[in-house]
């Protein structure tokens, strides 16, 4: 084995972190007989000569060298081995992905066609180890078959016919996974692949297989599913839960079973030993934790799998989600079920998968929401701090669960501030979650978070989202603020508490709030004082002491801060006169950001800054998206013509799905949107949308779900007396 490993110029390529002179020993890592060792070298491969998915030359020079690692019975963990081999692979780069290259990555393209050639080219080899004596190597291979394999009718033979003689039920699932990938990747198949898994799901088998076949058949043919796959689905997780029967159906491999496409089962073929589960998965291997993040991960995976009864049925179920996609109501019965189970693991992972359907998809909630808080009370610190961290998110759809909530605040002091080995101190989960509804429950945790030597970085968040319930806070924002030393740690300290004073629009802190504006220091000193100046304009007339400062502030015009300072001293003494020249001149700014600031600010103005209307207009031809947009908002506001307005807005609406929350508000205060227009016709289309506008795919920011149903009453607000259909 590794013959001609050294004959290799390693030193010549290079890796994610620099020369690949080391791949030999990680090569040879792969083949030790020390678990620790060989977990070091995997961690490595993918670390390193994979990163991130990523194919280099020495990555191209490695796959000789796995492949004979992955037939060699002698080397342990070769399941590990088939997989780095399927994930370097699998790359499909197709015609679209082909016409977006550039020159810079017109050496990665080849690297990801080559490997995916010397891959597929030696797939055959997985032939043989879907019958391999390690588990491990079973459950691999036959995922790298439908992935790689150039021919899919002979692998979906294959797998069909493995299934019956196959004994470890792990592997089972993975035969039926690799049909639903087939069936993606050659749609051709699907129908006979459909055809399979439908009488999978509906024979006498172990709960698990049928379970797993309704999974793929949501992702390959969600059409083919029964009507009532959500009954189905909770009848098969509670057999689950219940102990095992022998399944003599598992073994049926009849010529019925099989479709006109397949190739026969051998009648007279000699069946694979069936061993007990349990001795299969010891001959796996025994799980080593390692320092490595590969290492951490697959023991955390590990540990979570020995205290779960069927650790794959978590997977098979985010599978049958993803098949299931929009049918909101389906998901939300699935996982009504799934939280009420008496199984924590079942029901941490339907906690979380809440989280994922609400993030995504629009819906009536409440009942899972309540459930997701019910959690809150369970004994298992990992289940209630699963649905407190799901609960932050939800904002007022948390709602239903405010008094689980409120229950566990009371009940857990010590959550209220979670301490790092690292960073600023920051809020608990629960108390986010209550007081992002607006609960007064919630100031209690506040106020003593208020009390600690270090602030928590995200208390003035949670202030300005309480609002006057958390008047009583005002008090102890003000001295603490006053005690903030101005050296270069000042930013960090003033920080929350300038927040929290904005979102009371504590007049009263004035003079504490401009010895931070004065005393600012240079690290950080232009942050600072933006958030100073913030708070000082949220004060409105009750900061008129101010004034004089930001008179000053405002005389050197054309700079972030005289754009700050006029806006504030706008909001406090209405000197249109005063801060007009400031706002024009930051207007013709050289940085966006600060040109969109200062049309926000005049079109505060409104039409006191009506000789403005054609610089603003001029804006809406701008390249930068978010200054047409914030243009034409200010120009309505300072000419009140909404007909170029909206159709600036309309445009940016359709450019980009970031901007609707901002266009929805300026529609929403123009008044009702006629019947019959354009802007209606957007909104209702908004409206009737199931898919969340923000949603991403393998992404998604702690704000989402909030940010969306603004838009959606935004939506309602501007079409209320247009007509029927207004609200979703």
């Amino acid at each position: 084995m590794f013959s001609g490993i050294d004959e290799v110029d390693w030193a010549s390529m290079e890796h994610a972190y620099g020369p690949a002179d080391d791949v030999p020993e990680l090569l040879r890592g792969l083949a030790s007989e020390d678990p620790a060792e060989r977990e070091a070298a995997l961690d490595g491969m993918y670390g390193a000569v994979h990163h991130q998915g990523d194919v280099y030359a020495c990555t191209l020079a490695c796959i000789p060298f796995l492949f004979e690692l992955a037939v060699e019975p002698k080397v342990q963990d070769r399941g590990g081995v088939v997989e780095l081999l399927t994930s370097i692979g699998g790359f499909d780069l197709d015609e679209d992905d082909e016409a977006e290259i550039d020159e810079d990555e017109i050496e990665g393209a080849a690297n990801y066609a080559m490997a995916a050639a010397a891959v597929t080219a030696g797939a055959g080899v997985f032939f043989e180890l879907v019958a391999d004596e390690d588990p491990g190597v079973r459950l691999a291979a036959p995922l790298a078959l439908a992935t790689l394999h150039r021919h899919p009718v002979r692998v979906l033979a294959l797998l069909r016919e493995r299934l019956p003689v196959e004994p470890d039920e792990e592997v089972r699932l993975a035969l039926v996974e690799a049909a639903g990938r087939v069936a993606l990747r050659h749609r051709p198949l699907a129908g006979r692949v459909a055809e399979w898994l439908g009488r999978l799901a509906s024979r006498a088998h172990s709960p698990g297989l049928r379970l797993a076949a309704l999974a793929q058949l949501a992702r390959c043919s969600p059409d083919r599913l029964p009507g009532d796959v959500v009954p189905v689905v909770s009848g098969l997780l509670r057999e689950m839960r219940s102990p095992p029967e022998v399944d003599a159906a598992e073994g049926d491999g009849t010529d019925s079973d099989q479709d006109p496409g397949a190739e026969p089962v051998d009648p007279d073929a000699e069946p694979v030993d069936a061993e007990p589960v349990a001795a299969a998965e010891a001959s796996r291997g025994e799980q080593v934790a390692t320092p490595t993040l590969v290492g951490q991960l697959r023991s955390l995976s590990a540990q979570e799998s020995a205290e779960c009864g069927a650790p794959w049925a978590a997977d098979l179920l985010r599978t049958l989600h993803v098949g299931l996609d929009d049918r909101v109501g389906d998901r939300t019965a699935l996982l009504a079920d799934q939280l009420r189970s008496p199984d924590r693991r079942q029901r941490i992972d339907a906690v979380r998968m809440s989280g994922g359907l609400i993030r995504a998809w629009r819906g009536p909630y409440e009942e899972l929401v309540a459930l997701v808080g019910d959690q809150l009370s369970d004994p298992e610190p990992r289940l209630a701090e699963a649905a407190s961290h799901v609960l932050e998110e939800l904002f007022g759809l948390a709602a239903p669960a405010a008094d689980a909530l409120a229950a566990r605040l009371a009940d857990r002091p010590g959550d209220w501030v979670k301490c790092w080995a690292s960073g600023p101190p920051g809020l608990g989960s629960t108390v986010k979650a209550l007081a992002r509804l607006g609960d007064a429950r919630a100031v209690p945790a506040l106020a003593a978070a208020l009390e600690l030597p270090q602030v928590a970085h995200d208390v003035g968040f949670a202030v300005g989202h309480l609002g006057a319930a958390a008047q009583p806070l005002a008090g102890a924002l003000r001295t603490r603020l006053g005690e903030v030393e101005l050296d270069e740690g000042a930013y960090d300290r003033a920080s929350p508490l300038l927040a929290g004073l904005t979102g009371l629009r504590a007049g009263e802190a004035t003079p504490e709030v401009l010895r931070v504006l004065r005393g600012a220091p240079q690290y950080r000193g232009e942050w600072l004082r933006t958030a100073a100046l913030r708070a000082l304009g949220s004060f409105g007339p009750a900061a008129r002491e101010a004034v004089p400062e930001l008179r000053a502030l405002i005389s050197r015009p054309g700079t972030a801060a005289a754009t700050e300072a006029a806006e504030a001293l706008w909001a406090i003494s209405g000197d249109a006169e005063a801060v007009l020249p400031a706002l024009i001149e930051g207007l013709q700014s050289h940085q966006v950001h600060e040109r969109r600031a200062a049309a926000v600010a005049l079109g505060s103005l409104g039409p006191r800054a009506a000789v403005v209307a054609p610089r603003l207009r001029g804006l809406l031809a701008h390249e930068e998206l978010w200054l047409r947009v914030d243009a034409a908002i200010a120009l309505w506001e300072v000419s009140g013509r909404s007909q170029e307005t909206v159709e600036a807005l309309l445009a940016g609406w359709e450019r980009s799905r970031h901007v609707r929350v901002r266009v929805a508000e300026c529609v929403a205060r123009m008044g009702p949107v006629p019947e019959g227009s354009a802007a209606a016709h957007v909104l209702r289309s908004e409206l009737a949308s199931v898919r969340r506008h923000n949603a991403m795919d393998g992404g998604y920011g702690s704000h989402d779900i909030h940010e969306d149903e603004k838009l959606l009453a935004l939506c309602r607000q501007a079409l209320r007396g247009t007509g029927k259909g207004t609200t979703a």
